[in-house]
């Protein structure tokens, strides 16, 4: 039975070492690979909170890889047929009829709200893969909801961001970052994002219910829900072309 403990002892020891060799950045690459998807259709809700009331906007989108995004929106009619085409740096909007136009979305017109919620067209832009744009710190450890999770801070590696930092706290075993605060280059704290529901797919964890808060706006904030969840489907090339957008 003496060895035996000791055999455990030395189980459990050597695991927490392990758990301790983590890199910050090594947390990063493993929220990236939980969280970046490719080749995939969801429809999703957003709940918009503002001075006005609550609305629904419902979406489907279609996912290239992270530089290519196309979005239809399906309800109420006075957004039905309304699309967003993304790919590489470049964002268009289409509307319908009565004045049938695409718009092209650049400069000072991305930090402008999308349909009044709490995400900008930045956001949309946003480069989804951590890695490439941010190096990271860990900064200590925190529960959020009940799990354990890593407290990192990260900061921007060029100018080309919406963000020049950010405070994540991501969970220790689903590598979701559910807690998050977003701040400007002068320190200014910009964006709060907090995942309220998450769920399952094979082995991997995605967030159902995120919420939104601008802090520069005194809307109430935007909950984004994800409806259903589809991937690795095959998504037609030309969803990614402006021909698209008129289809």
């Amino acid at each position: 039975m003496k060895y035996l403990k000791i055999i455990i002892l030395i189980i459990f020891t050597s695991s927490a070492i392990f758990a301790e060799t983590l890199t910050a950045n090594d947390i990063l690459k493993k929220v990236d690979s939980n969280m970046v998807i490719e080749d995939a259709v969801s429809i999703s809700t957003m709940t918009i909170h503002s001075r006005m009331g609550t609305r629904n906007i419902k979406s489907k989108s279609w996912i290239g890889d992270e530089e290519e995004s196309y979005v239809e929106y399906l309800s109420p009619p006075r957004e039905e047929g309304k699309k967003m085409l993304k790919t590489g740096d470049k964002l268009w909007i289409y509307t319908p009829e009565p004045n049938e136009r695409i718009i092209s979305i650049s400069g000072h017109l991305l930090r402008q709200s999308v349909m009044g919620s709490a995400l900008s067209y930045e956001d949309f832009m946003e480069n989804d893969v951590l890695t490439e744009d941010y190096k990271a710190e860990i900064v200590g450890s925190d529960t959020v909801n009940s799990r354990a999770c890593y407290v990192l801070n990260l900061e921007a590696t060029s100018e080309d961001v919406n963000y020049h930092s950010r405070k994540v706290w991501i969970d220790k075993e689903r590598w979701l970052p559910l807690r998050e605060q977003r701040y400007a280059k002068s320190g200014k704290l910009l964006k709060k994002t907090e995942i309220l529901d998450v769920f399952q797919v094979g082995e991997r964890w995605y967030p159902k219910k995120v919420k939104f808060k601008d802090m520069l706006s005194r809307g109430e904030g935007t909950i984004m829900t994800i409806d259903s969840l589809n991937l690795d489907v095959e998504v037609p090339d030309y969803k990614f072309t402006k021909a698209a957008l008129r289809r």
